[in-house]
């Protein structure tokens, strides 16, 4: 039976809220199929505002690549605003996709992207929207299987209860995987019911289906053990890890917003992972081993894609994009096919070390010279040891005078706040660093209007780097940290009010690290928050502090855990973490190792351009760095 469309009640209630653009679909690339002619139906969401949404690679990848196949259908959810929220409660309209406003509650599969923990009170409303039951337990074979995924998936326990299945890693090959179980269970009349399909799901090894695993507790709150309760159920659950990137070349075709977004560009990922060994980042970690795009898909991409958006503007995307071992080549080869014309390239990472002013004017070729962004992260030379940045403030010095000798105006530094081992004279140190990059642009132009951004966040330890075990700072500690920084460049004088300072108080850091590092029990607070109205919790002006605070000291009153437990609490090595039984291929000794060497404040090397460091990834997980050179070159577009 098709499902009809929820436009025609939708329409006229728009004119009430704000923005309603972001709910009319139809956006240029957006697929509408059949729904009688599909047999495995996608419902996705990226757990945000329409704005910072629709711009999600992963999403619009796997929106493609489910779209290409017959017999399948994928559509497209975002979070809906407070306003829009009080107006469907109050007309009945459930959580509806922008494609063909159909309800999501129809589909077989919802699967969610978490790229921040943040979003998890978001998903609780987009469930009570779309009628599907909040807890797991609850649902029927008549609700979709709810599947998370995103970097945040890594330890999905804080919403153990809320999902059906978590899948870790790249989602292109698992997807289709996923796709295949739930076509083949349905060709076969459903067997086992809903148990039956996610028993399937789990056997595979590639699916954490957290209902079939049971946790237990010490007596001080620690975790015991986590066991499958189930027979042919995995004890641990791998990530997956896509090789060959040339061969998914996703997105094809990207979705052109109607409404404005975060990012209004075309994004080319032109590698994935990184081996810098940032003990900080767990993006880098989770991510390994670094696998690069060629230079002429990469060209391919970006031709593509510009003809099928209208975009004027490409993004060379990851998580350090000039490490690519043809950067150069990319650069030029782009800046010489697009020169004259009204696209510019843009480079959004760059490390201090891997930058050069080459670089630099090939992609400010066509015209376009936006302000340079480097993230040094630690203030001091001994944070940046313990965090295994590698880079100096000479060569950040080297760096910015080049740039500012080139024309540039305006330098952009990144910074965190509340480090492990972190004393008050690292954070004073970027005031130092800050007033020393000025200097350096006078120095290097004989100008006075030389500026610089100082961006500061708070440290959250992540699961899986090295950094799991260590105690968060408290919020308090970081504030004032904060402030005394603020004062040291306010009150100069001399170069005060050359440099900007941005930062977010410690508060919602706290919070976050609660998510990051939660067990299931955390899942009670989720709940408590969002039935006392949290929503868009990664926004600062709908985030609360007080509310979560209150609501972890009732939800965990019974228990021997509270909020500073899960935070500022250090781990011992012999812990059983929340997410020990899902495996990113990190060898657990390695990571703890890496813990200590940040304590003695030693550095480790990159593996792409020395000896593997044993981090265990590649043997683990049957993998193996992919880097160039391929010696190939981008040749000359024909102009039509």
């Amino acid at each position: 039976m098709p499902v009809e469309s929820l436009f025609p009640r939708l329409e006229p209630l728009l004119p009430s809220v704000q923005k309603p653009i972001q709910y009319v679909g139809g956006e240029l690339n957006s697929q509408l199929k059949d729904w009688d002619e599909t047999t495995v139906r996608w419902a996705l969401m990226y757990p945000d505002a329409y704005e910072v949404g629709l711009p999600n690679q992963g999403v619009q990848i796997l929106y493609e690549i489910l779209n290409e196949r017959d017999g399948v259908l994928a559509e497209r959810t975002y979070s809906v605003w407070p306003d829009m929220e009080a107006v469907m409660r109050e007309h009945g309209i459930p959580q509806f996709t922008v494609d063909a406003h159909r309800p999501v509650a129809a589909f077989d599969v919802f699967g969610v992207s978490f790229s921040t923990e943040l979003g998890y009170t978001n998903l609780l409303t987009a469930l009570d929207l779309a009628g599907i039951p909040l807890e797991a337990a609850d649902r029927t074979g008549d609700h979709p299987i709810v599947i998370a995924g995103g970097h945040a998936a890594f330890n999905p326990e804080p919403i153990a209860d809320f999902v059906d299945a978590a899948v870790l890693g790249d989602g292109e090959e698992i997807a289709l995987a996923i796709t295949e179980v739930v076509r083949e269970w349905k060709a076969e009349g459903e067997p086992g019911g809903r148990d039956g399909l996610l028993l399937r799901l789990a056997a595979s090894g590639g699916v954490y289906v957290p209902r079939f695993y049971d946790v237990t507790y010490l007596p001080d709150g620690r975790i015991q053990r986590v066991a499958p309760n189930r027979p042919g159920v995995p004890w641990r659950i791998e990530k997956h890890t896509v090789m060959d990137l040339d061969q998914w070349p996703y997105p094809k075709k990207p979705l052109v917003p109607l409404a404005e977004t975060v990012h209004e560009r075309f994004s080319v990922e032109i590698f994935r992972g990184c081996t810098r060994g940032c003990r900080f980042c767990q993006a880098g970690m989770i991510t390994r081993p670094v696998r690069e795009r060629s230079i002429t898909t990469i060209g391919d991409m970006v031709e593509q894609g510009l003809k099928e958006s209208g975009f004027q503007e490409v993004g060379l995307l990851s998580l350090s994009s000039a490490d690519h071992s043809e950067i150069g080549d990319v650069a030029k080869g782009l800046a010489d096919r697009y020169e004259g014309t009204n696209t510019s390239l843009s480079l959004p990472s760059t490390r201090v070390d891997a930058f050069n002013i080459t670089l630099a004017n090939e992609f400010s070729r066509g015209g376009r010279r936006s302000g340079l962004t480097f993230a040094p992260e630690g203030g001091s030379e001994r944070m940046r040891k313990v965090i295994n940045k590698m880079v100096t403030e000479d060569d950040l010095i080297r760096t910015v005078s080049t740039a500012y000798e080139n024309g540039w105006r305006q330098v952009k530094l990144y910074f965190m706040c509340g480090l492990p081992t972190e004393e008050d004279e690292d954070v004073l140190a970027i005031a130092d660093m800050a007033k020393r990059v000025i200097q350096a642009g006078r120095d290097a132009t004989g100008r006075r209007d030389i500026r610089c951004t100082v961006s500061i966040g708070g440290f959250v330890p992540k699961p899986h780097t090295p950094f799991q075990w260590a105690a968060q700072c408290d919020h308090e500690t970081v504030d004032r940290r904060l402030r005394a920084l603020k004062d040291a460049l306010r009150g100069d004088k001399e170069y005060g009010r050359a440099i900007g300072l941005r930062y977010h108080d410690g508060q919602p850091s706290i919070v976050e690290g609660l998510l990051s590092r939660g067990d299931r029990r955390v899942g009670k607070v989720i709940r408590a928050v969002w039935e006392d109205g949290g929503r868009f919790d990664g926004w600062s002006e709908h985030f609360s502090y007080e509310r979560w605070t209150a609501c972890a000291e009732r939800a965990l009153a019974e228990e021997p855990v509270d909020l500073a437990w899960y935070t500022v609490r250090e781990r011992e090595e012999v812990e059983v973490l929340p997410w020990d039984h899902l495996d990113a291929g990190l060898d657990r000794e390695w990571l703890w190792q890496d813990w200590q060497d940040a304590v003695d404040e030693t550095e480790v090397e990159d593996c792409r351009w020395t000896p593997c460091y044993d981090c265990g990834v590649c043997p683990t997980m049957g993998t193996e760095i992919q880097i160039g050179p391929t010696g190939r070159k981008l040749l000359p577009l024909n102009v039509v």
